[in-house]
């Protein structure tokens, strides 16, 4: 490992995980809540919904830039002082967008917000896996994701009603504090690791050297796209097909939410026995709930089934996370900080190319069909992946 992880453990390693966690479930409340706001804030803002929309693009973007860079950038950084910087530039990002001004300024603010997103659930990721056993690493990563899945199920409701009642502003000021706590948090219960003298940022880009690293990115790339098709055009599909108000998406939405924690407290514990037939467990379950979205769609009972099984592909993230320290070598931290720029990479691969079917008259069922072949195009990947391991070295393994 490039960094030493502490020398005393003051708090129980359940804490530090819960601490780890928080940060999780702030960055999920703003990245999914931002979606459901964005009338109001369109109309504060003057502009119209599509324009408006790009404020959640500019984040993504921030995520995919700042992953990397950060994660290099802090490549001799004691793992627990950059965790502290990247929710106290989370919480900064964050509370500007509370009070931006003008639309131009929202869309600096948001993409300031996205940078320590990846970086941070990297990093806190490697830093759950280092205070457990090897054997159960996917169970500790999956624990901070439970932050961000919880968030899909609670902060998300909560912030939408919050918006609905104080203004989409108050949403933001909620994360900004919900950062500074986690900060607070880390900078209480985390190991006080140090930092690694030797590391550099070039060795941190070796990483990008080995071909299961990338290979591993492709997986989530675009097997996990097909989720994001499916997740964007919810509330137009529930409207036109499903044919049911708008105050039912709240409940599909917290249904997607329960099949994400439930993955996430299940799958790990498989993965930790056999990694890639899990990864590969999961993309067939995603493949088969995505090809039975047009039939779900047509009654809302059936929705709520389906967006639970949906969400239980979203499993495959903290299956793939393990992966990449597995493969990752001594950069550990750009490989773990990559997996959230690569499913930043998804969520845009997959509401495109559903948007791109549904502009072809397909219909709006017809995003289920093409993430069930985002899922298959990720599962050849993981296909390759396993071939090439299976033809080098132990050390690459």
């Amino acid at each position: 490992m490039a960094t030493a992880i502490a020398d005393v453990r003051n708090a129980p390693v359940g804490l530090i995980h819960l601490s780890l966690a928080v940060g999780g479930f702030a960055i999920g409340t703003t990245e999914f809540a931002t979606m459901s706001l964005l009338p109001d804030m369109a109309r504060d803002l003057g502009v119209d919904a599509p324009t408006a929309g790009h404020v959640i693009s500019a984040y993504a973007l921030g995520v995919v830039v700042g992953a990397p860079l950060l994660a290099v950038l802090g490549a001799r950084m004691a793992r627990r002082h950059l965790l502290i910087a990247l929710m106290t530039l989370f919480a900064l990002g964050n509370g500007l967008s509370a009070l931006a001004p003008t639309y131009g300024w929202m869309m600096l603010f948001r993409f300031m917000a996205g940078l320590p997103h990846g970086a941070y659930f990297g990093i806190a990721m490697l830093v759950a896996a280092s205070l457990v056993d090897a054997g159960k690493r996917t169970q500790a990563v999956a624990r901070v994701m439970l932050g961000l899945t919880v968030a899909t199920i609670v902060g998300v409701p909560l912030a939408n009603f919050m918006g609905q009642l104080l203004g989409w502003r108050s949403c933001f000021f909620v994360v900004a504090g919900l950062a500074a706590l986690t900060a607070a948090l880390v900078a209480f219960f985390a190991p006080r690791d140090r930092g690694d003298p030797a590391a550099s940022p070039l060795s941190e880009l070796r990483a990008l050297r080995r071909p299961q690293v990338w290979l591993t990115l492709g997986i989530g790339a675009i097997g996990f796209g097909g989720l994001f098709a499916v997740y964007t055009y919810l509330a137009d599909t529930m409207a036109d097909v499903t044919q049911v108000g708008p105050r039912m998406v709240p409940f599909a939405l917290a249904a997607f939410g329960v099949g994400m924690t439930a993955g996430n407290l299940i799958v790990p514990k498989f993965a930790d026995r056999a990694l890639l037939p899990t990864a590969a467990a999961v993309l067939v379950w995603s493949i088969i709930a995505l090809l039975l979205w047009p039939f779900a769609a047509q009654h809302f009972a059936t929705v709520l089934v389906a967006m639970v099984a949906i969400g239980i592909g979203g499993s495959l993230g903290t299956v793939l996370q393990t992966r990449l320290m597995d493969v990752a070598g001594d950069a550990q931290a750009l490989a773990a900080a990559l997996n959230h720029s690569a499913f930043n990479t998804a969520n845009a691969l997959g509401p495109w190319l559903g948007g791109m079917a549904i502009a072809a008259g397909w219909g709006w069922t017809s995003t289920g069909p093409v993430g069930a072949l985002l899922g298959l195009a990720g599962l050849v990947v993981l296909a390759i992946s396993w071939l090439v391991q299976r033809g080098t070295a132990p050390a690459t393994t």
